[in-house]
């Protein structure tokens, strides 16, 4: 277990709440993206994409891929095919913020799964059988 990247328990709780939420509206504007590439988005979906890509970036800007990440345009609405480029460096930088930050711990048989926070490295640094079942190190 990799215990040099560490995140906090505020952005693996907003990754949580918010991932289903974009795969969701993702999927819908591929959609929408592969029937009209060119129509215009309503300012309605805008906003709600927005809420979700802000909630996003809050937490992915900080990473090095974080610099690329850009909200919606809410003032020139944006083409679907537009949101579709938008919504892919979002997808991009969930995938790594999750590979980076949700480890494997245990044995063989009795693998798990944490968020690398300040907290759980505590608990995991305090806990001996955390030592004796890890096959990482």
């Amino acid at each position: 277990m990799d215990l040099t990247k560490v995140t906090t328990e505020e952005s693996a709780a907003t990754y949580l709440a918010t991932n289903g939420i974009f795969i969701g509206l993702f999927k819908e504007i591929r959609e929408l993206s592969k029937k009209k590439p060119d129509a215009v988005m309503s300012a309605g979906k805008v906003k709600i994409i927005n809420r979700v890509l802000t909630d996003l970036k809050d937490i992915l800007e900080v990473e090095p891929e974080g610099k690329f990440l850009d909200l919606l345009d809410d003032k020139e609405l944006p083409q679907t095919s537009d949101a579709v480029l938008v919504m892919v460096q979002y997808e991009t930088v969930l995938h790594v913020f999750k590979s980076k930050y949700y480890q494997s711990y245990g044995g063989s048989y009795d693998r798990k799964y944490a968020w690398v926070t300040p907290e759980f490295i505590k608990e995991y640094e305090g806990d001996e059988n955390f030592d004796e079942y890890d096959d990482d190190d």
